[in-house]
Parts: C-alpha cells; structure tokens; sequence
C-alpha cells in the first residue's frame, strides 16, 4: 500500500513539473484532433486552463465545435477568447462563424455581419496581417444590394471609409489596397478621384514606410510561442528583447498619427505581447505604468488586477500596485492590498509586516503603527527585521530615542544569539554616543554566542575601541578577540603575538593604511607562512595545498580589497612544472598521442629538439603541418615568458577538433607562407641561455625511432629552406635568432623540480 501511494505523489509532482511542457501540450493537441468532440473537449479545457491566451488551441477547440454545428457552444468559447487573444486566424474563424450564422437572415443578417466586422476591425484591425480582413469587409460591403440611388450612394460612401482606413493602415497588403483604392475611386468619379488621392497619397507613403520599418520587429517575433513562466532560456530572452524593441518602435509614433490612434496602437501591441509572455512580471507593470503616465490610473489599476490573478504570488505586483493607489489618495484601497498580503498573519512575511508599519506610519500616524508591531511581534513568522526597522522608525521618524531603545532590548530577549541583530543594536547605540552601553552590549552578546559566530561582533567591537577607546582597551579587546578566535572561524590557529599587521589595522582608516600595497603582500605572506611554520610538509606539496588558496589568498585579498590597489601575484613561490609531480602525465601523452596520431607524426616539439641537439627547423615543420585555421588561431596566442608547456601535448588537444586539415599529396595545395605567421621570441621556444641539465626521469626523452625520426626532419629542413626567406627583416632575424639559440644551448630552459626554484627567463 505504501509503495502504491508514494508512486501517486511522484505522479502528481511529475504533473506539476510537466504542466507547462510545450512538447505534452502539443502532442494532447494533436490527440483531440482525432477525437469527437464529446471527448475532446475535456482536453481542451484542461489546454486552455494551462495556457489561456493560446490563440491555436482556442481556434482548434472552436473549430471542432463548428463542425458538428454547435452553435450555442462556439458563441460560449468566442466569447471566453476573443477579447483576450488578439490573433488574426482566430478572428476570421469568427467573422466565418458570423457570416454562417446570419447568412439567411436576409436584410438583418447583413446589419449584424457588418456589425461584427467593425467590431473585429476596431480590436485587429491594426495588426499587421489584417490585410485580408480588411480585404473582405471591402468585398462584403460591395456585395450588399443597393435598391436605389439612396443606397447605393451610402454604399460607396461606407465601402470609401473603410478604403481610406486600410491604406493608412500599416499591413502585409497595404500596396495591393492601395490599387484597389485607386481602382475604385476611378470607378467611381475620375474627377473626384484626383483630388481625393492626391490627399491621401502621402498618408499612404507614410504608413508603407512605417509598414517596412515594423516588418523587421515583428519577423523576430515567434507567432506560436506559448505562454510558459521564464527560465532562463536563450530562446525565451530574444522572444522579450524582440517585443521589447517592437513595444519602443510603437511608443515613438513613427507614423505621426494622433495621439489618440498612436495610444490604441501601443496598447494593442502590449496585448498581443502580454498573449505570448503571460507570466513576465515585468511587462505587466510595465503595461499598468505607461496607462499610469498617459492618464488613465482606472486602466492601469484594471492592468494591475489582471495581473494579480495571472500572478497572485507575485509580491513585487503587489506593492507596484499598493504604490499606485496610495499614490492617489486611496488609501483604503491601499489598505486591502497590504492586508492580502499580510494574509492569515500565520504564513506572513516579515518583510510584509515591515511594509504595513510603514505604510500605518505613513497614513494613520504612529499610534497605528505601534499598535500593529505589538500585534506582529506575536507572529510565528517575526524575524529581529521587524524589531530593527520599527525601532529605527520610531528613532528617525519619531524621534523617540527612548522607544528605540526600548525595543531593540525587547528584541534582545529574543534575538541574542544574532549577530547581525546585535551589530544594529550597537549601531543605533553609537548613534546616541551611549559607548557605556555598548560595551555592555558585546560583552553580553560575546558571553552567549559561540566562537564560530562571534567573529563579526568581534571585528566590530575592536574597530568601536580602536575609534572609542584608550590605548589599553584598545589592546587588551585585540588581545581577547584573539584568544577567543584561536582556531576557530576566519582566525584560524593565530598566534596570540601582537605582529605588525595588526598595527597596521589598528592605524588604518577606510581606505586609508599606513604602509604600502607592496607591504601589505608581504605581511599577508608572512602571516600564512607563520601559520604553516611547524607544519611537516614537502614544500611541493604545501604550495600546491588547498591552504594556501583558501588561507593566504583570503588573507591577502582581504587586506588589498582595503587598500583599493592594484593586487599582482605573488611569483617568488612559484615552480616549475615536473611531469614527475604528476604521475599520469605519461599515460596521458600516451593516450593523447593514440588519439591523434596524424598529429604526433607530423608535428615535433621544438624543446624536444633542443633536448636532442639537432639544429633542425622544428618551428617552420609546425607550420607547414599545422592546419591554417590553427595556424591562425596560433597566430593570435599571447607571448610566453618563460618555460612553456609540452607543444606536442597543447596542439594534440587542439587537433581534436573538427579543424580542416590540408590533403597530403593533393595537387594545388601550397605551404602556408611564412611571412603570414608571426615569428617566435626566444621565450617561445621555451630556451634560455642559463641552461640546466635535465632531471632524471623526465618526460623529455627521445622518440623512439630516432634516427628514421632526424632523417625525416633534416628531409623536411631541406624542403623548407628550399622556399625562399621572407622579406621582413625582423622576421628573418627572429628566426635565426632562435635557431642560434637553440644550437648553442642544447637544453630546454627547465627549473630544478628538487629545490623548487625558477630558472630560466622569467621575465
């Protein structure tokens, strides 16, 4: 039984992870396409409940409705939709569902079809694919019959006002109405159709440049997004930022139309946005507010409540909308907003509490206020942050230092085990000067919490004596707080010695230190090394220990951050890599050898070339190996100062990718020139003039195959010298600068793994 019930709850959690799935949602869609409509229906609503504002769901739930002639069922779904999805395909299944309707009904019928396309047109009519709409109001206007002069006269009247409206009217189909405009005033007086298109000629430009300019914002656009909460996706992010721009391209009424008009347009578009990112905090306030600063606070407080119910968690829309009411003196209003948010007191934030004191404070005085903080105290859910913000309150606001004091020693009571609280506590005290309370105050507070805690109150109450106090009370609190926080928080095991950072500390002043950056790294330095002084460790090991990282990094950062320099590592400790240290690092070259061996045949390491004292032009074989995207993505790599790493390893892990590689023997492949690449130092070459034999057991051996291998270099050699030099004379310098080097020394610049010291060039 047990297992049968914890295999429904995971169902259940399942559920509500899959709620918003695009992919489920789709495939239930496409199930109610085969089902009747009895049974389909069912998912539609379960559809429509998760996503309301997709318009391809409530027209394929339509659809499926008209198709069995339900009448009554469709005008119940229209009229649940149609004001809340502004899409032009589920509106023409409307106006389709109209014209059926009252295609018999003769005279009548027709009032109530040119009704609904005024209707339709007055809400779509300004998006951008409403050509066609407009196209087939025009063409049911002319079909209407005229039995006199009378009516055939209002005819054309009404078929020229809605001609008139679509060519200003940016669409997909704004030039085709254009011609027909023209076509028909033709028709109907040549005379009268000068002067009537010569006035709306350049309105007619103006909207098609407008039409060219917002066609780019909204093919960014995805028409069939649903609407699913944020997370974070890439694809989600273009969707905002592309109606962000088409909400801008709107609000700066590109078409200089009235305000009026421009006003319907940027609303219709916040709607239609509102259709995709539904769950997107942001836009509604932003929707409420611009209605706020047009002047219409009645529309943006309809905005906010619409917003509540799509968002009811939502704390941020609840305070914006608050905000907007007390903002106009209504505050009862207001008054309800905060108690939904203070709820049944029991799940209540504090931060929510805090909010309602201030806003009694702001609006029904300070009796109100404290009123309701002796009410709050009392709730499971009062943090010390409702004790700190009613005490400030009645010390800024109020000034009534007495009653502050009063309640941060109530809070006390409660909140002695929390430092923060106690900093605030010593921070309103210092504010009165009261330094005898204050020491009171840490000395209470240091007694009860422990040392892992204690070491921000510590921090603080050295800083109050070192401001405050004497000399001797300045020492002796260090002295205590050293001795309390021996081994234990961000101290760790300190010596109880006074040393010279601390002097520095105690004689520094915000950013202000007595001594130097370069000081304060050496302090910091020497602080961890008498840290680790008695520690039996190889120093190999030590400076590779997660220690040093944490200890002394932390110390020395914490010391600069101070200092507001520039911090430089410190490179006296640093050493050199041994592959010995490393124990795979064999097995690793073997590995990535057998992975790529193309690469390791074809590419030699020019340290291994100085290892073996062959004058060999082992950088010029890398080169004319190397594919040209490497090439230039080698071209473009920093200098290396000092000893570099295993080129064969660095490039083997390069040549992993899916670079273009030139086809050997292949006609018409020509070696990449010279001159293209830029030429190495002797640092690049990782060889120095202070040479150093090279350890036993070190990675830098001799290939197997040697001499097969310097027969195919010298061959190789030839072949690149046989390409005649590049003209840049420091190029060419470089180059035999390098060679020089090489021959000359015969070993790579290599530090001595033993002792741990740098040599070579380290710059």
């Amino acid at each position: 039984m047990e297992p049968e019930s914890r295999k429904v709850g995971d169902q259940d959690h399942k559920f509500i992870d899959d709620k918003y799935s695009v992919e489920a949602s789709e495939n239930q869609a496409n199930e109610a396409l085969r089902l009747p409509i009895t049974e389909a229906a069912p998912i539609y609503e379960q559809l429509l409940t998760v996503f309301p504002t997709a318009a391809k769901y409530w027209k394929q739930y339509v659809e499926a409705q008209m198709a069995v002639n339900n009448d009554d069922a469709t005008k119940q779904i229209f009229s649940r939709c149609l004001l809340n999805c502004l899409q032009i395909p589920l509106w023409r299944c409307y106006i389709r569902f109209i014209r059926k309707v009252n295609d018999k009904k003769g005279v009548e019928g027709q009032e109530e079809t040119r009704k609904a396309f005024d209707f339709m047109l007055s809400y779509v009519g300004a998006d951008i694919a409403s050509g066609p709409v407009w196209m087939e109001y025009l063409t049911f206007l002319k079909s209407l019959p005229a039995l006199n002069t009378q009516e055939e006269s209002q005819r054309m009247t009404a078929v020229r006002k809605v001609y008139q409206k679509a060519i200003v009217t940016p669409t997909h189909h704004i030039e085709q109405l254009w011609k027909d405009y023209e076509n028909f005033e033709n028709s109907v007086s040549r005379q009268l159709a000068k002067g009537l298109l010569s006035e709306y000629q350049p309105k007619f430009n103006s909207a098609r440049a407008v039409y060219r300019e917002r066609k780019k914002y909204v093919d960014e656009i995805d028409w069939n997004m649903l609407a699913v909460p944020p997370n974070g996706s890439y694809k989600e992010e273009l969707q905002w930022m592309a109606w962000r721009k088409l909400l801008a391209f709107e609000k700066g009424n590109p078409q200089r139309i009235d305000n009026g008009s421009s006003n319907k347009r940027i609303i219709f578009t916040y709607e239609q946005c509102l259709m995709y990112l539904y769950h997107y905090p942001d836009l509604w306030y932003d929707y409420a507010m611009w209605h706020a600063k047009s002047g219409s606070v009645d529309t943006a407080i309809k905005v906010f409540q619409r917003a509540l119910k799509v968002l009811p968690d939502s704390e941020m829309l609840r305070y914006a909308y608050a905000e907007l009411e007390e903002s106009r003196g209504a505050i009862q209003p207001t008054k309800k907003i905060y108690e939904g948010l203070l709820g049944d007191g029991i799940n209540t934030s504090a931060l929510a509490h805090i909010q309602f004191i201030r806003f009694l404070r702001r609006n029904e005085g300070v009796e109100a206020a404290r009123k309701y903080f002796l009410e709050a105290r009392k709730s499971p859910n009062c943090t010390y942050h409702v004790y700190v913000a009613y005490a400030m309150m009645a010390f800024c606001l109020d000034k009534d230092p007495k009653m502050a004091h009063n309640v941060f020693e109530a809070g006390l009571k409660r909140f002695m085990h929390e430092p923060v609280y106690i900093l605030e506590y010593a921070d309103f005290l210092t504010r009165l000067n009261d330094d005898r309370n204050i020491r009171a105050l840490f000395e209470r507070a240091l007694s009860s919490l422990p040392s892992e805690e204690s070491v921000e109150v510590w921090k603080r109450f050295t800083i109050f004596e070192q401001t405050y106090g004497d000399l001797a009370s300045m020492l002796k609190v260090e002295q205590r707080k050293k001795a309390a926080l021996t081994g234990a928080g961000e101290e760790g095991p300190s010596s109880l010695e006074s040393s010279l950072q601390d002097v520095a500390s105690r004689y520094s002043f915000m950013d202000l230190w007595p001594c130097s950056s370069k000081d304060l790294d050496h302090l910091a330095r020497q602080e961890w090394l008498a840290k680790n002084i008695n520690k039996k460790v190889e120093k190999s090991s030590m400076l590779n220990a997660p220690g040093f990282a944490e200890e002394g990094s932390a110390s020395l950062i914490s010391n600069l951050a101070a200092s507001s320099q520039v911090v430089y590592p410190d490179t006296n400790q640093m050493v050199i890599y041994d592959p010995r240290q490393k124990p795979g690092a064999e097995n690793f070259q073997t590995t990535t050898a057998a992975v790529v061996p193309t690469a390791s045949k074809s590419i030699s390491n020019p340290m291994i070339s100085a290892v073996c004292g062959q004058t060999i032009s082992s950088f010029d074989e890398i080169l004319k190996a190397t594919p040209p995207t490497l090439v230039a993505f080698l071209a473009n790599l920093p200098a290396v100062e000092g000893p570099t790493p295993d080129v064969d390893v660095v490039l083997s892990i390069c040549l992993q990718n899916d670079v273009p590689t030139p086809q050997p023997g292949k006609s018409g492949t020509a070696p990449m020139p010279l001159a293209s690449i830029p030429a190495p130092s002797t640092s690049d070459l990782s060889v120095s003039s202070k040479s150093h034999p090279i350890p036993s057991g070190s990675s830098f051996k001799p290939t197997r195959g040697k001499r097969k291998h310097l027969d195919s270099q010298e061959d190789d050699e030839t072949t690149v010298q046989s390409h005649p030099l590049p003209r840049d004379a420091f190029r060419i310098r470089q180059i035999h600068k390098a060679r020089g080097t090489t021959s000359q020394t015969g070993s790579a610049s290599y530090g001595s793994a033993i002792s741990g010291d740098v040599s070579g060039s380290t710059g």
